[in-house]
Formats: structure tokens, C-alpha cells, sequence
């Protein structure tokens, strides 16, 4: 038996809320992968990792994350340690994947907006989450001839001031679950921006998901050592 765990941020003010949707997410990915134990765990809810981990001294990490970066290259790989599994390969998160990329492009397609504004999370203290959504934003004006934007909760230029986005514009959340960030944060950051289009669902949220995370899985890429592949240059 392989083993792997999906392990997301979590919510700190509601961990156990947040543990249950991942484990119902790990669920329908185990549903693909026969002969593989699929496990879950929030970094939010104490105990978890090392609950899900103990099963196995050696397995594939999936980060539920939407970039790379630290969280990948460095605390995920202390948080195993002090779980108790040092010999864990942690993989390229949600987020990195071109199959993700490629789903979101097909979501907007299907959508049929006259402008995008891809919502995402961004660091104040660190480039790399912001870099893989102007490198998404990209693909899609590039790719499927919309003008897309990408604004952010924690950064600059903030989804509170974006504007200009009509009644056929569409928001796409660039988020795994739906969190705060998607349920609270971005409602009220498009309210005060008067943002007037669809909002659509978090892209962690659409069907296709399982199988992605299931093919990376079983793929086993493992992260970036050094930087984020997605860099601007």
C-alpha cells in the first residue's frame, strides 16, 4: 500500500470545519487510486499531520497550497520532520500544476466573459503566490483572447480596487477551498471595488479537482528545490 496525504493551510478559527472538506475531498481522490491509502490534514487543527502521517515512514505530501515557494520548500518539510516523517516526499502543490492552469483556461471558456478578475491571496512578504496569478492572468488574455486581471486579499493592487468590471465580467477565486478568504474576504473586497459581475466557484472547487490531484499523486513531482519555476523574469 502507497500512502499520500492532502495537506491544506486549514482555518484557524474553525480547524475542524475545514478538516472535513479536505477529508471528503481526500476521499474522492482515493476513489481513483486503488491500491493507495489517501489521508488528509490541516496544518490548522493540532495533531492532524502527525495523525495522518503515522501510518507509514515513507509517502507523497500533496500541498493543497495555490503557489510554491517557503511553505513547500521549507516549512512543509520541518512540519513532516516534526510529525515524525522525515522521509516524506512533499509534491508540487494544487496551485503549480498546468493541469490546473489548463482547467481554469476551459472554466473562463466555457464562462464566455468579456473580462476576468482572478482573485487570489498574494504575500506582502514574499513574490511568489503573486507571480504564478500574473502568470495564470497571462495565459488566459494570452490564450483565450479575455482581458484578465489579477488582484489580490493580501497585497498590492488589492481586489478592493478593482474596477471598471461590468455586468459580463466574471470573478474566478485562484483558491483551493472555500475558506474565509472565498466565502468573506473576497464578497466584501468586490463589494467596496463595485465589482458587477458573476462570481464564479473557487477553482479547487470544480469536479475535475479529484482527478487532477490523483494523476499528481500518482505522478510524484516533487517540489521545487531552489524557487518557484512560475518566477517573472
Amino acid at each position: 500500500m502507497t500512502h499520500a496525504v492532502l495537506i491544506s493551510h486549514g482555518q484557524p478559527s474553525d480547524p475542524d470545519r475545514a478538516e472535513e472538506a479536505l477529508a471528503t475531498l481526500a476521499t474522492r481522490v482515493a476513489a481513483l487510486m486503488p491500491g493507495w491509502q489517501i489521508g488528509s490534514a490541516t496544518l490548522a487543527k493540532p495533531g492532524a499531520l502527525q495523525a495522518a502521517v503515522a501510518a507509514s515512514a515513507t509517502g507523497r505530501a500533496f500541498p493543497l497550497f495555490m503557489a510554491g515557494g517557503w511553505f513547500t520548500r521549507s516549512h512543509l518539510p520541518a512540519k513532516l520532520t516534526a510529525a515524525g516523517a522525515p522521509g516524506w516526499q512533499v509534491l508540487e502543490p494544487l496551485g503549480c500544476d498546468p493541469a490546473v492552469h489548463d482547467l481554469i483556461l476551459q472554466t473562463l471558456r466555457d464562462a464566455a466573459p468579456d473580462r476576468v478578475l482572478l482573485a487570489a491571496h498574494g504575500s506582502f512578504k514574499s513574490p511568489v503566490p503573486s507571480d504564478i496569478a500574473y502568470h495564470i492572468a497571462g495565459r488566459i488574455t494570452a490564450e483565450t483572447g479575455i482581458p484578465a486581471q489579477a488582484a489580490f486579499i493580501d497585497q498590492d493592487p488589492q481586489l478592493a480596487h478593482a474596477t471598471g468590471f461590468g455586468l459580463r465580467s466574471v470573478c474566478l477565486p485562484f483558491f483551493a477551498a472555500e475558506g474565509g478568504h472565498v466565502t468573506d474576504d473576497i464578497p466584501t473586497a468586490l463589494a467596496a471595488a463595485g465589482f458587477q459581475g458573476r462570481v464564479l466557484p473557487a477553482i479547487g472547487l470544480r469536479p475535475a479537482i479529484p482527478g487532477l490531484i490523483a494523476r499528481a499523486i500518482a505522478a510524484g513531482a516533487a517540489v521545487c528545490a531552489t524557487e518557484c519555476r512560475w518566477r517573472r523574469r
